[in-house]
């Protein structure tokens, strides 16, 4: 059988590579350890189908180093020391050289296949290079996170995923058996939902499922021909973000009927608990917030109690939490305040921190005038004092603007009592 076409044309050198240029192009961040072959421990973090294993396979070019491979889906503690005996057997201790050991989908690995990584990590026997989807903060224990650098992967964006289709078009053998015109991208890139593998073996599928040498691609094409082999993409797998996506819209749009639905889908998916969990945490901080502090509280009381029992009972628990959340008042202003905050601080750099609101240990400080005219909120009435919290060039910019709801209005109120129109947008 023949290989996918995103296997056939996968980049083998860091020329090739597209995207990722703030890992890998000129200033990256890792092109000048890959080229020194002085490679760490490392987690690459980021979405289906962006680069992550043929970030790896280079590396391993690169360096001239042996290469290991590891799937978190079949591999387990057994199968991880078998691997680095032979690493060990294969490198020197602390050279430039040791081996490389890939584990696709690390996040998937249990706390005790972690460990048994620690020590070969730990004693330079094998330079590690995970990949994952999901937040390694959550995912990956703390002792093996410690000993690796995270780098994180960008969605490719329009000009990348064409990139892909017009070099995959002048390099595979078997797509210069046709004569190919790219007319219209825009259904292939929608389907493929940015997965630059998933994009590929679609335009494959679309190729050569036409019997004429010469092809135009159209919207149309892609369309009528993907909807004939709906089961060459059509996977739980493949459709995990955008289920999660449409679980996640349902809830914001306080629709319980089309939350229980996608919750469903995902459970008859085999979904891990926890990744959905997840989810309605962040949903109850974005979506929710201040206009029902409850959900969050609800939200993490569900993660707690699926991550303790598990399947099935766990279906029970997300789908009170879900329909808790999608039943209750929505704000995104804590969202917008820190997204607004964060922007401020990218526009303005690191300001000067307000001398009354510096810390004064030593005599020096206090001489120099550190926090000598704070006042103490709890010496005056109402437990408030009017003073500056902000640098003086952002004085007075308001972040947090208070949604549209019964308390969050109360918090508006709260904020004009206290501050009057200094805050006001």
């Amino acid at each position: 059988m023949n290989e996918p076409l995103a296997e056939r044309v996968r980049p083998k050198t860091l020329e090739d590579y597209i995207s990722q240029h703030h890992l890998v192009g000129e200033k990256g961040s890792l092109t000048h350890q890959i080229k020194k072959g002085m490679i760490p421990s490392l987690i690459l973090w980021g979405p289906p189908g962006t680069g992550k294993t043929t970030l790896a396979h280079i590396i391993a070019n690169e360096s001239d180093r042996p290469f290991y491979v590891l799937s978190a889906i079949s591999s387990g503690v057994k199968e991880v020391r078998e691997v680095i005996a032979k690493a060990k057997q294969s490198g020197g201790l602390f050279t430039a050289k040791n081996p490389i050991l890939f584990i696709d989908e690390i996040h998937r690995f249990s706390k005790s296949q972690q460990d048994s990584l620690l020590g070969a990590v730990e004693k330079g026997w094998v330079t590690l290079i995970g990949a994952t989807t999901e937040n390694p903060s959550f995912e990956v224990i703390p002792a093996l996170l410690s000993r690796c650098q995270v780098y994180v992967l960008n969605p490719f964006g329009k000009d990348d995923l064409e990139d892909l289709l017009r070099r995959a078009m002048k390099e595979d053998k078997m797509l210069l058996t046709k004569k190919i015109k790219l007319k219209e991208t825009e259904a292939l890139l929608r389907l493929s939902g940015g997965d630059g593998r998933k994009l590929l073996n679609i335009f494959e599928l679309v190729v050569f499922s036409i019997e004429e040498n010469n092809i135009t691609i159209t919207d149309e094409l892609v369309m009528s021909k993907v909807q004939k082999n709906t089961v060459l993409y059509d996977k739980t797998g493949e459709q995990h973000y955008d289920i999660i996506s449409a679980f996640i819209k349902s809830i914001r749009g306080s629709d319980p009927n089309g939350a229980v639905y996608w919750l469903a889908r995902m459970i008859e998916g085999g979904e891990d608990v926890k990744f959905i969990a997840r989810r309605l945490l962040i949903s109850a901080s974005e979506d929710i917030g201040l206009a029902n502090p409850t959900a969050l509280v609800i939200a993490n009381s569900a993660f707690q109690a699926v991550t303790t029992i598990g399947y099935p009972e766990a279906r029970i628990i997300l789908s009170e939490c879900a329909i808790y959340l999608a039943t209750s008042a929505k704000s995104n202003a804590s969202y917008m305040a820190i997204k607004k905050a964060q922007q401020k601080v990218r526009e303005t750099g690191d300001l000067s921190i307000p001398l009354q609101l510096r810390n004064a240990p030593t005599k020096l400080m206090k001489d120099l005038g550190y926090g000598e005219d704070y006042k103490y909120a709890h010496d005056y009435q109402n437990n408030f004092v009017e003073q500056e919290f902000l640098p003086d060039e952002i004085s007075g910019t308001p972040f947090y603007i208070p949604g549209n709801n019964q308390r969050e209005k109360a918090i508006d109120e709260f904020i004009k009592n206290r501050w009057k129109n200094k805050y006001t947008p």
